[in-house]
């Protein structure tokens, strides 16, 4: 038995009638999901996010690890819409360091930006809650100043989009209708919050991130706000004490199955197969997560060990080194700056670094030198 995932609507766009796909709410229904579909792979999930739990505990300091995982999250997932820059872009624009593709830096720095705010208003007992507003304002966030900022930048889209081909008539989808996508949304915030119990959380997860697809309520930058939401929706029912999972990092990969599978609910009701790729999604970055977090303890907790031995490191390397995973690009200037010290004891504590070889020089310049903690870039960048 085929089911029926939604049902077509016939506007007019751009003077053509199109097919506008408009879902079912949520959860599938006739027939439903049945837990012998997705059982084995939510457990495999949920034990490699247990495992990423735990292993966090291996750094002194947690925000070492989320610095890495949240840029990389927030790099993957606009590089899945086309954004060329690179990791080392992203700590070199931090650094100050001059860097030639701006514009998609930008756009990861947006996303950056609207996710520590959407994380902000979930943790603030005060907050805005799980909602469609709450995606809104992520969205305005996210369009800022950046390609797409004259498409309505925080606000459902009042016409029609399509996704793929030149025009409506020969796209690859079609989305709701813009007077559907309010109520649409609606629904979708009422299943977040009292809808979909009989599901386990990263189950509800899956079936939320597709409707938001599915429904494409902003003119741009859907994609990224959908994985955001998944990010969100992690936060929310605390799947993930600390968000240390780069999941786009698998769907990049695996970019066309996940269109495909996506695609496959609105076009033959297979909700099945989406929710199972999704699961074994999430069970592959925890566990890449994972070994990252252990190769990066490794690498600091060896580095560390090298210069508590050196007779020539004092107290400013000290505090150096231990900024390093958050600071991995830095200049003279910035490391005096973040010591609150002379450039002369700055300079030095650089100096006792670079002759241990943990830090590196990368300019090659006598004056303006800018430095890398280039084994580590080279761990997260892989």
């Amino acid at each position: 038995m085929t089911r029926h995932t939604g049902t077509y609507a016939s506007p007019t766009t751009l003077g053509e009638s199109v097919r506008a796909f408009v879902p079912h709410p949520l959860p599938p229904s006739e027939p439903a999901l049945m837990p012998e579909v997705y059982a084995d792979p939510n457990r495999r999930a949920e034990l490699a996010l247990a495992r990423l739990e735990g292993v966090s505990g291996l750094v002194p300091s947690v925000d070492w690890l989320l610095y890495g995982a949240i840029r990389k999250e927030a790099l993957l997932t606009s590089q899945i819409e086309g954004t060329q820059a690179t990791l080392i872009d992203l700590f070199d624009e931090e650094a100050g360091f001059k860097v030639s593709n701006i514009d998609d830096v930008e756009e990861v720095t947006n996303y950056l930006r609207a996710f520590r705010w959407v994380q902000e208003q979930l943790r603030d007992p005060k907050g805005l809650p799980m909602s469609v507003r709450l995606l809104c304002d992520a969205h305005r966030l996210l369009m800022d100043g950046v390609r797409g900022a004259g498409k309505q930048p925080g606000e459902l889209r009042r016409s029609q989009n399509w996704i793929g081909g030149t025009r409506p008539g020969n796209a690859a989808f079609v989305p709701p209708p813009p007077d559907h996508v309010a109520a649409l949304l609606a629904d979708m915030e009422r299943f977040i919050h009292v809808g979909g119990t009989e599901f386990p959380p990263l189950v509800r997860v899956a079936l939320i991130h597709a409707q938001f697809e599915t429904i494409h309520p902003f003119l741009d930058g859907n994609g990224r706000i959908g994985r955001l939401l998944i990010a969100a929706l992690f936060e929310q029912w605390r799947l993930l004490h600390e968000p240390l999972m780069y999941l786009s990092g698998y769907l990049k990969q695996h970019q066309s199955e996940y269109y495909r599978r996506l695609s496959n609910i609105r076009s033959g009701g297979d909700w099945e197969s989406w929710v199972t790729f999704f699961l074994d999604a999430v069970a592959v970055a925890a566990g890449d997560a994972e070994r990252n977090v252990i190769a990066v303890a490794s690498l600091v907790a060896a580095d560390r060990k090298r210069l508590l031995q050196s007779a020539k490191a004092g107290p400013a390397s000290y505090r150096l080194f231990e900024m390093l995973p958050m600071m991995p690009r830095f200049t003279i200037e910035r490391v005096r700056q973040q010591l609150e010290t002379s450039f002369p004891t700055a300079t030095a504590a650089v100096k006792a670094l670079e002759d241990l070889g943990i830090v590196t020089e990368v300019t090659g310049q006598k004056k303006n030198r800018s430095y890398s903690y280039q084994p580590y870039v080279d761990l997260l960048s892989r």
